[in-house]
């Protein structure tokens, strides 16, 4: 039976990716340099699967002071981040979880410092019994490494936790450790495709994990 839940962090519990793109394309609308949707996506839930900078000096015909820019970045995104709230239907998901008993996880690409950072902002942290983060791991999602870690350290097997994500590379590398998946992309990622996993949803608000789990048992007890 279903014993725990994994969450991603950005885009799950927190519209990061959003704002992160908003930021992205201010940034390259200042050398008239368009940043399309579908070239972003592929940075999502993932660190290193868009070359942004070549990109930009690419398609501008420029060279610009890496550091600087990223500096400048991520100083525009944290200051439009600090601002945000928990995402619609988190809370509600994880009072679900621990009425239903539970162990709740955090498999998360981005770094650990930053994640808990927010947990704690938004009044989240006593919710997980373990998180993991890209300081955990030699590689991130896609690969699964994340969401091995997290169910070991869990106490529970692949087929007894169930991921919530938003993004195609988070997505794949739930199913890749073996969990089950339910996804509910955002704006930044709802184009992406999502045929592998076991359920979408169009918000968590959506989402009753006693369904879930029902629907999940007669699939755990036939393998």
């Amino acid at each position: 039976m279903i014993k725990a839940i994994v969450f991603d962090f950005d885009g799950v519990i927190l519209d990061s990716e959003r704002i992160m793109y908003l930021v992205m394309q201010e940034m390259f609308q200042r050398y008239h340099v368009n940043l399309p949707l579908s070239v972003w996506s592929q940075s999502v839930g993932t660190q290193h699967g868009f070359d942004s900078f070549g990109y930009l000096e690419e398609q501008g015909h420029i060279k610009i002071n890496h550091e600087a820019f990223q500096k400048e970045r991520y100083e525009l995104f944290n200051r439009l981040v600090d601002q945000e709230e928990v995402l619609p239907g988190v809370k509600s998901l994880l009072t679900q979880a621990e009425n239903l008993g539970l162990k709740i996880g955090l498999a998360t690409s981005s770094r650990g410092e930053w994640t808990r950072r927010h947990l704690k902002r938004l009044g989240l942290s006593d919710y997980f019994l373990s998180i993991k983060s890209s300081d955990d791991v030699e590689k991130v999602k896609p690969d699964p490494a994340l969401y091995i870690q997290s169910i070991d350290s869990l106490g529970v097997q692949p087929k007894e936790a169930i991921a919530i994500e938003d993004s195609f590379n988070g997505s794949l590398a739930a199913k890749k450790a073996g969990l089950y998946c339910i996804v509910v992309p955002n704006a930044v990622t709802k184009q992406m495709p999502f045929g592998h996993v076991d359920g979408c949803f169009n918000s968590l608000l959506d989402v009753s994990l006693e369904k879930l789990i029902r629907y999940f048992a007669p699939k755990v007890s036939k393998s």
